[in-house]
């Protein structure tokens, strides 16, 4: 007995139910878009990747004309050479920053926005002054309402907050990094005292470490009821285990020009698919 096309869906989609699994549905993506704006903080502006403490846009890993780094901008570009790019983040932005951060977008009438943002709303100068988990979605909430309204047919990538227990890990044991965090006041909430293996210490970086857990749930929601012009890369960035070599040796805390490399890939890989 032959088993036609039709029938073979029939038959893996009834498999998946006596499974309990789902047969994932993949849409064909659409043509690359024909602009981009990318929102953020300094990892999206490039601070650190070119220069001492200052914000090199042309390394970003979302917008940035750097070869080496082989940003969104420079993947879509090379299918669609008329594209254009905007870097609407800054330097020091937190979530609520990302509000005014859409409207510049909506300005710009882009076709495709990335928004990387959360590490300044976890990274601070104690664990008291980290951002709610409520008002971390409200503000999202906001800046995503007026991309909908603005931009209907734009598609929309919200990027996990990355790990910052990661950084941590590949950095304490650098004397480099450890007289930078602690001379610059670098994201004291996870990495002030950061030889210590005390109880509260430890207690502290893993509750660091769940807020930003939470943005990266708060992302994936938020991208869900925003509805199917929106993909949230899954965790992605925060899953991926980078290395002391990827991070700036001026401040040990964002990412050099690899770094950035790495960000492009991982993130468009977790993407619209283009």
């Amino acid at each position: 007995m032959s088993i036609t096309g039709r029938g073979l869906t029939v038959l893996a989609a009834t498999l998946a139910v006596l499974l309990g699994t789902a047969i994932p549905a993949h849409a064909a993506p659409g043509p690359p878009p024909g602009s981009i704006a990318s929102m953020g903080d300094s990892i999206t502006r490039g601070f650190n990747a070119c220069g001492w403490f200052v914000d090199c846009p042309t390394r970003s890993f979302s917008t940035g004309n750097n070869s080496a780094v082989n940003s969104h901008y420079l993947r879509i570009r090379a299918k669609n050479p008329a594209v254009v790019g905007y870097n609407d983040a800054r330097s020091g932005a937190k979530v609520a920053d990302m509000p005014a951060q859409a409207a510049t977008a909506v300005s710009q009438h882009v076709a495709y926005v990335t928004i990387l943002i959360g590490a300044n709303d976890a990274c601070t100068s104690s664990e008291s002054t980290m951002t709610s988990v409520t008002a971390f979605r409200a503000s999202l909430d906001s800046a995503l309402g007026t991309l909908k309204a603005g931009l209907p047919a734009a598609n929309v990538l919200l990027i996990s907050v990355p790990d910052l227990k990661r950084l941590w890990q590949v950095g304490k044991d650098s004397s480099g990094a450890r007289t930078a965090w602690g001379l610059f006041g670098v994201c004291q909430s996870m990495l002030a005292n950061p030889t210590s293996t005390a109880a509260a210490d430890t207690a502290r970086r893993d509750r660091v470490r769940q807020r930003v857990i939470d943005f990266n749930a708060q992302l994936a929601a938020a991208c869900t009821a925003y509805g199917a012009n929106c993909k949230y890369d899954g965790g992605a960035v925060f899953g991926y285990a980078f290395q002391l070599s990827q991070i700036s040796t001026w401040d040990y805390f964002h990412p050099n020009a690899s770094g950035q490399a790495v960000l492009a890939s991982v993130s468009y890989g977790a993407g619209f698919g283009w």
